[in-house]
């Protein structure tokens, strides 16, 4: 599977997951505002910190191992038996104690602790949002393109669906709900969608733990749940600052923001989990690691500054359309974000080396360095430039950190 014939085919699901992300953004702009935006980008960090602790953080790992295994079936599935007996356990041991402690989570996370049926509708199906970020991982690792864009697609409309009808009910306590309890109806689909395929047994999934496995999959565990750490929290604590310095609006405008960023970089993200770490998991010559990358660049960095520009001249209209006459003020933001989003990816082609290689320390040093980064040059940029300073923090963050990784890789890997 080429790289272009991977982004093609996913940009299938993209399409149709970037349609529905927009479409909510109407939804949840008309129905939450400015400061539910904020609320809602509290929760789904909480979400992204509690699946990855609560799977043991071993998505990455399975793409990895999955995909180096490729000729030896049964190395596979002791990747799999480890990996989905290790996330059973965790999503049923941290359901448990999210539910325990629904209440001062809630307030943690979202300041009011009324909002902990949220966490327990969360801790409900905790379960099933584990298995099917597992089942996905598979796919990836297999590179059964064909059924994770299904299964993406299937997600996507779910997600809409069920967002839709209870934000339009009960607005932000029925829109963080629905966030909660979507991914667990997907799963279903995506297991058909491995149950029809001859490799898989869904008995694959539980049995002995292989000690090495453990040990290849807790490099990738120690890189997860350093991100799953580092990333959530410094956006909280941004998040907490723009809400509290500058107002909760402001924060919203912020989050609607970084929201319209993921979707539309969100065909190449993708595609660099879904082709690029499978891909150099695989190449062991610094020559073909080269290659790939400077194929990357040809291709998804160019995409991704067009895209950004288009965004950036678009901006007044994309804000009438996907949003609301509140959100207006967050034109002002767009200029720097769209320059961050470049380098964002330009970084990110050479990141993903770390995870296909492994290097443990280098990945949880540059991801703690850059947390503390952001956070550190948006107290200092806002205090200057207001709100518009959180995206003049997410650029210069980005250039140091693509430096930064330009200097380790290429020393590393690509001498």
């Amino acid at each position: 599977m080429t790289l272009i014939k991977t982004s093609l085919l996913n940009g299938i699901a993209v399409v149709i997951k970037m349609l529905t992300m927009l479409g909510l953004n109407k939804i949840l702009a008309i129905y939450v505002g400015p400061a539910g935006y904020a609320a809602i980008g509290n929760f789904q960090n909480a979400v992204q910190m509690i699946t990855t602790f609560g799977s043991g953080a071993i998505k990455t790992g399975v793409v990895k191992y999955t995909a180096e295994y490729y000729d030896d079936e049964e190395k596979q599935r002791r990747v799999w038996r480890t990996a989905g007996t290790i996330a059973v356990l965790g999503s049923v041991i941290t359901g448990v104690l999210v539910a325990i402690f629904s209440k001062p989570i809630a307030q943690w996370f979202l300041k009011d602790e009324s909002y902990n049926t949220v966490f327990i509708w969360f801790s409900i199906t905790l379960v099933f949002f584990i298995l099917n970020t597992l089942l996905l991982a598979i796919l990836n690792g297999k590179k059964e393109i064909h059924r994770y864009v299904v299964a993406n697609i299937a997600g996507s409309l779910f997600s809409l669906i069920i967002t839709s009808f209870l934000a339009i009910q009960f607005g932000l306590h029925g829109a963080l709900t629905a966030l909660a309890i979507h991914p667990s109806f997907a799963f279903f689909v995506t297991l058909y969608l491995c149950y029809r395929a001859e490799w898989f047994k869904f008995s694959y999934l539980f049995g002995q733990i292989d000690k090495k496995t453990i040990i290849n999959l807790s490099k990738y565990t120690a890189m997860a749940l350093t991100s799953a750490a580092c990333v959530p929290v410094s956006h909280i604590l941004i998040r907490n600052h723009l809400g509290e310095t500058l107002g909760w609006d402001q924060a919203g405008y912020w989050e609607a923001m970084w929201r319209l960023s993921s979707a539309y970089l969100m065909l190449v993200t993708t595609t660099l989990s879904l082709y690029y770490l499978p891909r150099l998991s695989e190449l062991k010559k610094p020559d073909e690691i080269k290659d790939e990358i400077l194929q990357g660049y040809k291709i998804i960095l160019p995409t991704a500054a067009a895209c950004g520009l288009v965004i950036y001249l678009l901006r007044d209209f994309i804000i009438q359309l996907l949003f609301s006459a509140e959100f207006v003020p967050m034109r002002e933001l767009f200029a720097w974000q769209m320059v961050g989003d470049t380098l964002k990816i330009g970084s990110w082609i050479l990141a993903y080396l770390m995870l296909g290689k492994a290097m443990t320390r280098l990945f949880i040093a540059s991801e703690i360095f850059s947390a503390i980064g952001f956070y550190g040059w948006t107290y200092l940029f806002t205090n200057i430039y207001g709100v518009e300073g959180v995206t003049l923090a997410h650029a210069v963050n980005y250039a140091i950190y693509w430096i930064v990784m330009g200097l380790f890789i290429g020393r590393k890997v690509l001498k």
